[in-house]
């Protein structure tokens, strides 16, 4: 035997597990349409039904409950029916990727079209908003699940999930600059509000002032929305293509394939009961709810109660390219101190903003500064959810070493509970500026709209956040955890 003649074996075993940087950021793209269009609706979609298409707050609300409720009930159900995909030459996921793509661009185009129809508008967005929710979880159910399949090495999988959380955040800097820098070429015209809108007839002045208003002042901003709509919409289907023919699914790296199939609800049954997947979406279930509550309601917060009506999508477009930019720092912090730590900084950091920007007067230079400070928390809270679920699917396959393809339901019922969720959040939250008085297309707003979106952007969040942290203190795999599971798994391969 030759001396050291096997000491090169064990470098080339690994260099086939390694992913190229090409094949990580073909991955990382996949993850642009499902932030983009979402950063769009998330931001713009509410004061686009209140303000352009002119519903009245009590419909808006239902429209976006139930749209998002819908979405979350369809990550399930892609689940179940992906977990009962054949694999093919095209892998199991990909499929479905491929071909929803076409259908969810047409459907989110239509979300953003007024309907020249007097009756019908509601039912034509909560139509549309639903089927754009079901054709984009049929995007990003199997793309998210795709994280599991494009390798069997930890360290590669949290390699990958950094590249797409930074091209995701990149993601919604586009959806943000692309809609709201379109959209804010044209100047929305607004209302005055009666100077006694307490009085028993305010009401009616306002309904007098809306039917002389000349409805069609509107045309240029509604085509803002479509022209953005048709643009965005190019961008899913660019981003489908590099994904689609950059990344190969492995099925070998999912672990050791069991000839038999495994039942849904059996496996499902044994995800809830996974300690550890329950204790991290109940940690994460919060402070996503948070942020979502925030991004819901900026854009109103920002026109109304701060009073930069012509300023809100470049604060927008500054927390997102300070998110972007910090992604890097949020992954070398985490490799280095832990994931559990990087929550409490990173998520906490946004406390202190969120206080200031409800607290101080107006001014337009300080909430530029908050503005960036707070993306740095949003980096964090886009980072780190989807770079510990890999980790307690790990701990799972260790705990259950005979039940195999089950990522699928981890992933769809991680997004379940935080959708629906976040749907019951934006449908109060909109149900509550009607109860204050919220006034569609008007120049100002009452004091009682005003304070609630303070609430809403500020002292709701916090709350949230704090009691997401205290969840989360009951997770249990930390670094030595996930060390021990890695090495586990290794011997188990």
């Amino acid at each position: 035997a030759v001396p050291g003649a096997s000491n090169p074996r064990p470098p080339l075993q690994e260099s086939r597990e390694r992913l190229s940087v090409c094949s990580k950021l073909c991955y990382a793209v996949g993850g642009g349409p499902y932030q983009i269009t979402g950063c769009a609706l998330g931001f713009f979609l509410q004061i686009y039904l209140l303000d352009v298409a002119q519903l009245d707050p009590f419909y808006a609300s239902i429209i976006l409950f139930v749209g998002r409720a819908w979405d979350a009930v369809t990550d399930p159900m892609v689940g179940f029916f992906i977990s009962k995909t054949s694999w093919t030459r095209f892998g199991r996921l990909m499929p479905w990727i491929i071909f929803s793509t076409p259908f969810a661009v047409i459907s989110y185009f239509l979300i953003w079209f007024v309907p020249d129809i007097s009756r019908g508008q509601v039912m034509w967005y909560l139509f549309f908003y639903c089927i754009f929710q079901t054709l984009v979880t049929c995007f990003h159910v199997p793309y998210s699940a795709l994280t599991m399949f494009i390798s069997r090495e930890q360290s590669e999988r949290d390699s990958a999930t950094a590249y797409r959380m930074t091209v995701e955040v990149l993601g919604t800097v586009l959806g943000t600059a692309i809609q709201g820098q379109i959209v804010g070429k044209v100047i929305t015209p607004c209302i005055e509000s009666p100077f006694f809108l307490r009085n028993s007839n305010s009401s009616v002045a306002m309904e007098e002032l809306n039917m002389t208003h000349d409805t069609g002042s509107l045309t240029d901003t509604r085509n803002a929305y479509m022209i953005a709509a048709g643009v965005i919409g190019g961008l899913y289907i660019l981003c489908t293509v590099i994904l689609s023919v950059g990344v190969r699914e492995r099925r070998e790296s999912s672990e050791l394939q069991s000839d038999k199939p495994v039942s849904f609800f059996q496996g499902l049954k044994l995800v809830m009961n996974h300690g550890a997947y329950i204790k991290l979406i109940a940690g994460f279930l919060f402070t996503s709810l948070a942020f979502m509550l925030l991004e819901g309601n900026f854009a109103l917060f920002c026109t109304y109660t701060l009073g930069f009506r012509n300023e809100f999508q470049n604060i927008l477009l500054a927390i997102m390219l300070s998110a972007t930019l910090t992604i890097p720092l949020w992954q070398w912090f985490l490799t280095r101190f832990g994931k559990k730590t990087a929550v409490y900084v990173g998520i906490s950091s946004a406390i202190p903003f969120l206080i200031m920007v409800a607290v101080l007067d107006s001014n337009l230079i300080v909430t530029y500064i908050v503005a960036v400070a707070a993306g740095i928390s949003v980096a964090a809270a886009f980072l780190l959810p989807w770079s510990m679920l890999p980790d307690v699917i790990d701990d799972f396959k260790l705990q259950h070493p005979d039940s195999h393809g089950h990522e699928a339901i981890f992933f769809s019922f991680y997004v379940f509970f935080t959708k629906f969720a976040s749907g019951v959040s934006l449908g109060v939250s909109t149900l509550s500026l009607d109860f204050a008085g919220y006034q569609t297309r008007g120049c100002s707003q009452p004091s009682e709209v005003n304070v609630t979106l303070k609430m809403l952007v500020s002292a709701v969040p916090v709350g949230l956040i704090l009691l997401g942290l205290f969840l989360f203190k009951l997770y249990p795999i930390d670094e030595e955890k996930r060390r021990k599971n890695k090495k586990a798994l290794q011997d188990l391969r």
